[in-house]
């Protein structure tokens, strides 16, 4: 066996292992999220909400006051996660599927259309609500690990161009999300601490164009950074992604797995962390949501039903159309393997919004409670029924031997580039 087989045979790549953990993790989180509920509605609640919001750590930053539980997860733990989000999304664009023009402009457009219609029906929802229209961008996200993890109970029912289509809308979907809540969840803004930030980040660029691989010193200022941008104001999550941008990569292409790259070495460590742990326990820490005292009126208030509406409907609308709009213009090809059934399937999973969406959801609303609640409801209403209906119909959609060759074909191109 030549050297270079037996590398690319020897490493897993970063891609098959992210559809593995995920789909392990998409199942873990909805189990999660299970728990949160059950014990949001049992005698348990009190613990459970003193754990999270009463107890007090050190204070780190004036504007969010002494740490709590619930504050380490959402700040801490999900700026590992945004790293990770990062690391993937430079991934893709240096060494994968989205180094060219030709791959990126499908999963853009799905991306965009999926992002813009959902917004537009929770605003067309709430717009006689002035204070509701600030979380317009609830509905506008994408939880992959949910969305694989569906997937993942399908089998060979879900062909791989479909999973390649979700992974990669879904990480053009993450770079909207990232941008959102630095752009429009940010208040008040402290410029020392700004300025530091960007200094930190000159530092770890210029280390990079220096040629520096110490993943020991990275992390270094990448904590700093997480520590500057928390006092900033801009939210402490935004710097994990600025942190990944930062991290070199070996390009090798058709075997992007290079164990001297850095940003390849750091993905593989944070991955497993993040779909078992830090993903699941930010999905309990959420997803808790006490349903007493809670009627039709509340469940079918404006809130919960505009971000639910804009899953459920505007995320199977924005991205079918725009996939279908671009293969009957040709702006892009048809995704190899599926029917526009099982196209539409996948379109309906992506309305599977939680993780980001609760994520936002806090962001939208700080400081009342009543309000965030009322956001997981849609939340979750809206994720478990594009989850049901997603499974669904590809569960039930017929298989095309013609199409299931294409697939075969896309399998193998898929094993050339892994």
């Amino acid at each position: 066996m030549s050297p270079d087989k037996q590398a690319r045979t020897g490493t897993d790549s970063a891609l098959r292992n992210f559809l593995r953990s995920e789909a392990a993790g998409g199942i873990l989180l909805m189990v999660a999220a299970a728990l949160a509920m059950i014990v949001a509605n049992s005698p348990l609640y009190d613990m459970y909400h003193h754990i999270l919001h009463e107890l007090q750590g050190p204070v780190l930053s004036k504007k969010l006051g002494p740490m709590t539980p619930h504050l380490w997860i959402n700040d801490g733990l999900m700026a590992i996660f945004f790293l990770l989000v990062g690391l993937e999304i430079k991934r893709e664009f240096v060494d994968g599927r989205l180094n060219t023009w030709e791959r990126r402009r499908l999963p853009i457009l799905a991306a965009a259309a999926g992002m813009a219609v959902p917004a537009l029906i929770y605003l067309a929802v709430v717009r006689d609500v002035p204070l509701l229209l600030n979380g317009w961008a609830i509905p506008a996200a994408t939880d992959i690990a949910f969305a694989i993890g569906v997937l993942a109970l399908l089998g060979p029912r879900a062909p791989t161009s479909l999973k390649l289509f979700l992974v990669t809308v879904a990480i053009v979907d993450d770079m909207g999300a990232v941008a959102i809540i630095a752009l429009v969840y940010t208040a008040e803004i402290n410029g020392a601490a700004l300025l530091a930030s960007a200094v930190i980040l000159g530092i770890m660029y210029t280390m990079n164009k220096a040629g520096v691989k110490s993943l020991p010193v990275y992390l270094i200022f990448a904590a700093l950074l997480w520590y500057a941008v928390l006092l900033s104001g801009v939210h402490a999550t935004i710097a994990g992604v600025l942190a990944a941008l930062a991290i070199p990569i070996v390009v090798t292409p058709g075997a992007p797995d290079a164990t001297d790259s850095p940003l390849h070495r750091l993905e593989h460590g944070i991955a497993p962390w993040s779909a078992f742990f830090i993903v699941p326990v930010f999905g309990f820490a959420n997803a808790g949501v006490s349903l007493e005292g809670i009627g039709m009126e509340q469940i079918f208030a404006p809130l919960p039903i505009g971000i639910a509406a804009g899953l459920f409907f505007g995320k199977q609308i924005g991205i079918f159309a725009a996939v279908w709009i671009a293969v009957k213009t040709g702006f892009a090809g048809r995704l190899g393997g599926a029917s526009w059934l099982q196209v539409y399937g996948v379109a309906m999973l992506c309305g599977i919004g939680f993780t980001m969406s609760l994520f936002i959801g806090a962001l939208a609303f700080p400081g009342n409670q009543l309000l965030i609640e009322e956001a997981k409801i849609g939340v979750l209403g809206g994720s478990f029924l594009s989850a049901i209906a997603g499974y669904c119909i590809l569960r039930f959609a017929p298989q095309d031997k013609h199409l299931k060759s294409l697939d075969e074909e896309e399998a193998q191109q898929l094993k050339a580039v892994l």
